[in-house]
This record gives C-alpha cells, structure tokens and sequence, in this order.
C-alpha cells in the first residue's frame, strides 16, 4: 500500500505544470557543499525524462551571500537560487514575497515537514524547497576508540571536555580538528551555542529580538567567547586550524591525527566512505560542552531552493522542484549522500544508526539555535566568522567582538526598517 500510494504522490507531483519546452536550459546558483553529487545526478535523470537541462552554479562559500544579494537586487538572479531559510530572514534578507515564486500550491509542499516548513514560509504561504538533512544537529563527533585507549568518558561540562583534551594532547594527537580557512566553520562554536546562552540567561532570544538588549549584555555570550579563545591558546585545535580546510576533515580523524571535530551526524558514513579500513561505528557524538552546555542545538533551517520570481523559465523550475520531491528521488539523496541520514518531508524515510539513535536520546533538553531564533544573525554568518577570527588572533577583545556583531544586527535591522529599532 505504501508503495502505490508513494506511486501516486509522485504523479500528482508532476500534475498541473505547464508544458515546457523540450531543449530548455533551468539556472541554479548555490554555495558550495549545499548541491550534491546526487542531486546533479538527478538533474541528468531529470533531463532525460524532460529534455529541461539544469546548469548548476556553485559559488565558493564566502563569496556567496553578496553575489545573490546582488542579483536579487539587480533582478537579474537565476532561475532557481539557494540561501538559508529562516521565517525572519527571508522577509528581512531575501524578500521572498517580492523575489520568490509562492509555492503552497505544488503538490510536494504539503509533504515539507512542519518544523521546515514553518521556516520557509511567510503568513502561511510556502516559498523554499529545503536541501539538506535539518534533524542532524552540529556536535563533536569523537573517535571513540582513542576514548577507549585513553580511558576517556564523554564530557559533560567545560571542565571535563579541557581534562579530556589535555589527555589527548598528551598522547601526541591534536584534540580537535577546526578549520577556520573556509569561513564558515568555526563559528558554529559560537552561534550554535545560543543554547547555552538561552538556557542560562533565559529570555535572552526575545530580547534581541525586541532589541531590549545585545550580545555585548550578555555575560555567557562573552563566557563563550573565551572559552572558544582558551582552547586555541591552549593548543586544543593544533597548529594548523588557519589553514585547515573542513573537506579534509574526515582524513584528519581517520589517520588518527586528530581525535574530535565539529560535525553532523552523516559524518560517521562520510569517513568511512571516504576511508574503508575506518568503521563508521567508531564515531561517537556529544554536544559542544562549553559553558557547561547539555542542551540539544537543534536547528529546522538549513540551505533551501527558491525559485525567482523574476525567471522566464518558472514552470520549468517548477518541475525541477516537483521531480526532486518524488519519494524515489527523496530516498535516492538520502541513500546517496553520506552525511543524510533524512530530508525534511514526511514521505522520506530515515537511516538513522543506532548510534545517532542514543545519541538524540541522551540529550532530552532541547533548544533552538541563535541564527535561527535570533534576528539579524545568520545574515553576519560570514561576519562573525572574521570577528571571531580576529579575536583568536588577539587582534579584537571579546567585547569588541560582541560590540561588532550588536552594530551589525544593528545596521540590519535599520535597512529592514525593523520598528524594535526605532
């Protein structure tokens, strides 16, 4: 039965689009990492079965924000375009009702899950398709047999995590595996842990957001902050973690170079992928223990696809978007992709291990990550990543880090005309 009625879905999937053209070419801009090997796999699949060809335009991830700011602004953007979602964000960053197409009415939007959805959406009406996997939180995944080795338990305050670097360390292994070169990576510290912030300064999220107070006000923001500088000045993330690149992530863990890095739960099946002799079993997860944290960061927003509302090819577009949402197609990006263990539509069907399983079940507390309950912070990703940087180089103090990022929420808030900062 499951299987007919997925059999239907993916016909009224397709009911309804307009006749396209055959020999019609779609335009799709993304950042790096956030268009798959399998996606583009499907886009030839796609391409057989309709003759609509997919140029795919993968834009390095620090260029990325500014160049689709810029072609949204100028209206020349691409058919189909990639950003993070997120309900304030893409009404105060993207326009959605003035730059995007409304989808509420193709028949794959009533599948997006409600977490999902409710973030890709505006006054009811659906206006992202969402890429990734959004139940794989950002945690450090440990090699567990150095733990073993090292008579190692996992932490569960700050405290603990320094005792458990210092044994690694002593042992001739770097502790963690940061790479602060791509930009994107080392702020994840950071931003990630507005859980940590939330839960010992509760109402913290609201106030931002009802500008009553900053980042700069806040005592374990800045807590965090040091405790971020202290693992470097302390040698916990190695020589190297200015030039590292995220890519070689996985070979830093499984040459046993380093012992911990910041990652999802796809990146046990990623190593081994990569690297056959190193069981994805081996791999263990806990959340990031600065400030004493235990609290779940669980995120429903990640890179999603919008299709602009400018195009010439819409129908087109949207028959790309259609055929992705098939259940077949679904499964076949999960199957595919190693750091999906799902995607946020009710008809997927997940490949959690029993390993992420405990994993999720340790942690029964949990919350919402800043750049995603926060206004005005996933927009500065790029940003607070410089500031950060500059911070752990001692050229910027913790304050003036928090300062930066209050001036620069700011700054946003004055061009979306946000009326808490009047």
């Amino acid at each position: 039965m499951k299987r007919i009625l997925a059999c239907l879905l993916a016909a009224l999937l397709l009911l309804g689009t307009a006749a396209v053209a055959e020999g019609t070419t779609i335009t799709y801009m993304a950042s790096q990492d956030w268009v798959q090997d399998a996606e583009m796999e499907l886009g030839e699949k796609f391409e057989q079965e309709t003759g609509i060809h997919v140029d795919y335009q993968i834009i390095p991830s620090d260029q990325y924000n500014n160049m689709l700011m810029n072609k949204l602004n100028s209206g020349e953007c691409t058919d189909i375009f990639g950003s993070q979602a997120g309900q304030f964000d893409i009404v105060t960053q993207l326009n959605v009702e003035k730059n995007a197409v409304d989808l509420s009415g193709e028949a794959w939007a009533e599948t997006v899950d409600p977490l999902a959805f409710a973030e890709t959406s505006v006054d009811g009406k659906l206006y992202g398709q969402p890429v990734q996997d959004v139940s794989a939180v950002w945690a450090i995944a440990y090699n567990k047999k150095v733990f073993e080795k090292l008579e190692l338990s996992v932490p569960t305050n700050y405290e603990e995590f320094k005792a458990v670097c210092e044994a690694i360390k002593a042992d001739g292994m770097t502790p963690i595996y940061e790479a602060v070169s791509d930009g994107w990576h080392h702020q994840l510290w950071f931003c990630e842990l507005g859980v940590a912030i939330e839960h010992a300064e509760p109402g913290t999220a609201e106030k931002l957001n009802n500008n009553e107070m900053g980042f700069a006000d806040s005592a374990t923001a800045a807590q965090l902050v040091d405790q971020i500088k202290e693992m470097v000045d302390l040698g916990y993330w190695g020589d190297d973690y200015m030039s590292n690149e995220y890519a070689n992530a996985a070979k830093a863990i499984a040459s046993g170079e380093c012992a911990m890095t910041v990652a999802n739960q796809g990146f046990p099946t990623e190593i081994n992928a990569a690297f056959p002799d190193f069981p994805a079993e081996d791999i263990g997860f806990f959340v990031m223990p600065l400030c004493d944290n235990q609290v779940l960061n669980m995120n429903p927003v990640g890179p999603t696809r919008f299709i602009y509302s400018g195009s010439a090819n819409i129908d087109a577009a949207k028959q790309y978007l259609a055929f992705i949402a098939e259940p077949e197609n679904l499964q076949y990006l999960i199957d595919n992709v190693p750091k999906f263990n799902t995607l946020p539509f009710t008809t997927a069907t997940d490949a959690y291990s029993d390993e992420i399983s405990a994993f999720y079940a340790a942690y029964p507390d949990h919350g919402t990550v800043y750049q995603t309950s926060v206004k005005y912070v996933n927009p500065q990703w790029m940003e607070i990543g410089k500031e950060l940087t500059a911070v752990l180089l001692g050229d910027e103090t913790t304050e003036q880090m928090l300062k930066n990022i209050d001036r620069n929420r700011a700054d946003q808030a004055a061009a979306a005309q946000d009326p808490a900062w009047n």
